[in-house]
Formats: C-alpha cells, structure tokens, sequence
C-alpha cells in the first residue's frame, strides 16, 4: 500500500503567543496529530544532538540509558539503546537540556491549545536510533501511561532530519478517535519493541518528513511507531516529551515527579498497570 501523502504542515509564523488558529485546531482534532515547523533553531538541535552524543560516547549509560541485556553486540541498538526520563538528571547536560525541553515555555501555549487546560511535564525520553536500527512498531502511547480522565500528549522534536529512509515517524490520522487496544505481538526482526496495533479499517499510515528543528503533536490515542532506519550513515535522533492534562485524576506508577511548566509538583493518583512505551526484545532474523 502506497502511504497518503501527510497534510501540510503549520508554520510557526502562523501561531500566535497564546493561542492556534482554529484551522490548525480543526486538523489536529481530525487527524489526531500537528506537525509545527522550525520551532527550534538549528544551533539549538545541534546542542541537544552533541550533548546526548556525548553523554552516550561510550555507550550506554548506567541509571540513564534502558539497557537492553538480550540485545547481541552487533545489533546498533545495544550501543545506542534509548534514554529515558534524562530530564530527572539535572547534574548532566543532558538532564539540563532535557528539563529545558520538557519545560520550554515555546510549548506551552501549542500545548495548552491541543489538551484545551494546563499541560503538565511527565516525561522524557531520547532515540538515536543509529543506522541499522530496527524501528518500533505502531503501538498507542496511552496503554503505557494509563491517563485517566483524558490521555497524554507527545511532543516529539526531531533532532536530525527524520524520513522513511531512516526510519522516521509514521502516524495513521484519525486513529485517535479509535479506543486503546491491547497490542499484538510484533516482528523482532522489524521493531525493538514487543507491541503491535493493527491500523483499523478504512484508515492508512502516513510516513511524515521532519526537519532537525520540527515537532510533532499527537495525543495518546493516536496509532504511531517507525520502521528500521535502513540508511547507511543517518541517525534518527529525537527527543520526546510526554504531558497530561491538569484535570488528569491518575496514571501509571511508572512515571513520577510530574511538574508544572513553572517547575512546580503536580501530584496525580497512580495506578499500578503501565510502564516504558513498549517492553525491549532481542532481533530474531535480519533486517533486509
């Protein structure tokens, strides 16, 4: 099946200091995702790019990095497995650069706009995924955090250009509107994590083109994931933050020490479900 092509994306010249235009608030309601481009600079990606690098220069990280023990030496993603919540360590760089992100007034109004009420700061999280790196398959954000009432939001900057070649993200529009499902299992050889939703019927995927700079929205709902970076010397890095809503009554237990964007604790009721986005597998097979 050849993907759809992806709606045009919004231009930050378009938003204004405290709200979006109600154009741009149709499309995220129908499609479930809004792309914003330019919102960071160059010189600001790069310092993000260089700083994880860096902390990541001899491999994974002890307490910062999820280590994944089944994965063989050969596999890119035993070197350069993920981040999570870097922004919980503020005596790195990284956990500076993380919290700044996390809590970067620039997002606040987009997302204010998006969840209709205060956003609140949950997560973090960093992919390198270097070349050869198997993607994760199509999975809904929700089912790990376990918001209730209402759900997540990601707000997902890339950091490198991200394109199918190197295995950037892709979205079925209008799947927010379907409910959480319990996922499938998925092909170890295609995806570094175990879950796989199907994209419902009468929907498609979409394989959207991102800028070092550029940030998607999309709500928890939404059915997303990527497929392996297949170029021979791109990485795909991106830095994730994950939010609720302020009238969010409870979450997963996984996630702690949520914060306003003022820095300020939130407190939120946890459930014991949940966890990573995803549970990490060892490859069975290669990737073509």
């Amino acid at each position: 099946m050849n993907p759809t092509p992806a709606p045009a994306p919004v231009s930050p010249a378009l938003l204004s200091p405290a709200s979006l235009t109600p154009d741009q608030l149709e499309q995220f309601e129908r499609d479930g995702y809004l792309i914003v481009r330019g919102l960071y600079s160059s010189e600001e990606t790069t310092h993000i790019r260089d700083s994880f690098m860096q902390e990541n220069c001899n491999g994974p990280v002890e307490g910062l990095s999820q280590i994944p023990q089944s994965f063989s030496k050969d596999d890119p993603l035993s070197f350069y497995p993920r981040m999570m919540h870097p922004h919980k360590h503020t005596d790195k760089e990284v956990g500076r650069v993380a919290r700044n992100f996390l809590l970067d007034p620039r997002l606040l109004p987009i997302l204010k706009n998006l969840f209709g009420e205060e956003p609140i700061g949950t997560q973090t999280m960093f992919y390198f995924k270097p070349p050869g790196a198997r993607g994760q398959d199509l999975h809904q954000d929700n089912f790990y955090l376990r918001v209730r009432p209402g759900t997540c939001m990601a707000a997902w900057l890339a950091v490198d250009r991200s394109d199918p070649e190197n295995g950037g993200m892709s979205v079925v529009p209008g799947s927010h509107v379907e409910p959480i499902v319990c996922p499938e299992k998925s092909d170890s050889s295609m995806s570094f994590t175990t879950d796989f939703v199907p994209v419902p019927e009468g929907r498609e995927v979409v394989h959207t083109v991102l800028e070092p700079g550029d940030v998607l929205f999309f709500g928890g709902s939404l059915i997303h994931g990527s497929t392996p970076n297949t170029s021979q010397e791109r990485f795909r890095r991106s830095l994730i933050a994950h939010y609720v809503s302020e009238s969010a009554l409870e979450m997963s237990s996984w996630y702690g020490d949520l914060m306003r964007f003022d820095a300020t604790p939130f407190n939120i009721g946890v459930t014991q479900d949940g966890g990573p986005c995803g549970e990490v597998h060892g490859p069975q097979g290669s990737l073509h």
